[in-house]
């Protein structure tokens, strides 16, 4: 700083001095009546000094500051898993016992009941009472008895659900029409019956069959 002040005032000296050699040409230049040509041209020479004052040099940069230190952390301690002792399972206890207990006695379910039975089924109708008592010797005709006459009358009956003969036929003649009508005759009113029944055990009509032997009494 002290050499560029002392530059700076050394080019204030000179141009003080140049000023002051300009002022006395001037002067003396009116004094001795020059010529204007001659006080241009002093002006034109001084015009063409151009007194320039020098930079002071430039200062160099400072560098930049050294970037803070970081603190260094320390590495992250780990502390080490906790030891942990070995579980020790209880031994069994054993037990002695003089006699085996017996063994349990095995469920037995009960067996399921017995299926519901069939409904009854009759597939002909069941005569009630004796059949002989239907048709005896007391029902001969008179006329076949005078005359000594015998014979078996075959029959067939049909039995309604009431356990009553609806109807009879001969399916068998004994040889004597008088003998075959008493037969169906006493059929009819006295037989009775246990009706037939069918595969949902409802009564139902059914057919019975048999013979009647006509001998006269001894």
């Amino acid at each position: 700083m002290a050499y560029a002040d002392q530059e700076m005032s050394s080019s204030k000296i000179v141009s003080i001095f140049l000023v002051v050699i300009i002022h006395l040409l001037l002067g003396y230049a009116l004094v001795t009546g020059l010529a204007y040509s001659a006080v241009k041209k002093v002006a034109t020479q001084l015009d063409m000094i151009d007194i320039q004052e020098e930079e002071p040099p430039e200062e160099p940069e400072e560098p930049p500051p050294p970037p803070p230190e970081k603190p260094i952390e320390p590495p992250p301690v780990v502390s080490p898993p906790p030891i942990v002792a070995p579980v020790v399972a209880p031994r069994p206890v054993i037990r002695t016992v003089p006699t085996a207990p017996p063994p349990p006695r095995p469920v037995v379910a009960p067996p399921p009941p017995p299926p519901p039975p069939p409904p009854p089924q009759r597939a002909t109708p069941e005569p009630r009472g004796n059949p002989g008592s239907w048709a005896n010797a007391n029902d001969y005709p008179s006329r076949a008895l005078r005359e000594e006459r015998e014979g078996t009358t075959r029959f067939r009956l049909t039995v309604n659900a009431d356990g009553r003969v609806s109807d009879c036929q001969i399916t068998g003649s004994s040889g004597h029409a008088d003998l075959d009508e008493a037969a169906c005759k006493n059929l009819t009113r006295r037989a009775r019956f246990r009706p037939s029944l069918d595969a949902n055990g409802n009564a139902t009509t059914g057919y019975y069959s048999n013979a009647v032997r006509w001998e006269i009494p001894k």
